[in-house]
């Protein structure tokens, strides 16, 4: 990681962000994301189930320019009364993004490499590695039936820890849906959830979006 005066350490939220995405949707079973989910105590305790996502991200603008991603999230838990969203386990291309994500929202962000691929064949190859060593890969087929979203905002809430505080951050998001088809997974299991023992439920392409990721509501020691 680049030394941290090197950095533009301060981008505050909100912050605006476009790009291209893939989401695999899942019904994770408890016991597989108690035991690989990568989650923290406080996310053990809190967590309901229903649908959780891994997520490829290729930012094309953000308020620390260009980066890619990988998440993981389990599905959704509770946290005052409210259902909401939480990230287990998450890779980003940048350190600046890195370094924000954690200050802003608590969002426990780590550094890898990306290697983006769109193919002639209209497949989207993806690799992300530590190390030069591959920790995750997906190809995912050339996508059919769109749906435009243009004129519709969807919105939800993350929950993440920063120290002992609570931060509860609001996002939204549109752009135009396609479905799609993932037709190779490999994952490293001691780096990411090993999805590749799972079949998602949906695979889906969001394609020229635009995100909202609004200013962290903290509650102070909250654990």
């Amino acid at each position: 990681m680049q030394n941290q005066s090197e950095i533009k350490l301060l981008a505050e939220a909100p912050w605006h962000l476009t790009g291209n995405a893939y989401a695999m949707i899942y019904k994770f079973p408890k016991e597989f994301v108690m035991e690989n989910g990568f989650m923290e105590d406080f996310q053990k305790s809190r967590f309901l189930g229903y649908f959780g996502t891994v997520m490829l991200v290729d930012y094309q603008s953000s308020n620390v320019g260009k980066y890619q991603e990988l998440l993981f999230i389990p599905g959704m838990f509770t946290f005052d009364w409210a259902k909401v969203f939480s990230i287990s386990k998450i890779y980003v291309s940048s350190d600046e993004s890195v370094l924000n994500g954690r200050k802003n929202w608590g969002i426990p962000k780590e550094k890898a490499d990306f290697e983006w691929s769109n193919e002639a064949d209209g497949k989207t190859s993806v690799k992300v590695r530590l190390d030069n060593k591959i920790i995750f890969e997906a190809k995912f087929n050339k996508n059919f039936l769109s749906i435009p979203l243009k004129n519709n905002w969807f919105t939800f809430k993350l929950a993440q820890k920063s120290d002992n505080n609570l931060m509860i951050t609001p996002f939204s998001f549109n752009g135009k849906i396609k479905l799609s088809k993932v037709n190779k997974v490999f994952v490293d299991g001691t780096h990411f959830p090993d999805v590749s023992r799972l079949s998602p439920l949906l695979t889906i392409q969001v394609s020229n979006f635009k995100m909202n990721f609004e200013a962290a509501k903290m509650k102070e020691n909250y654990f």
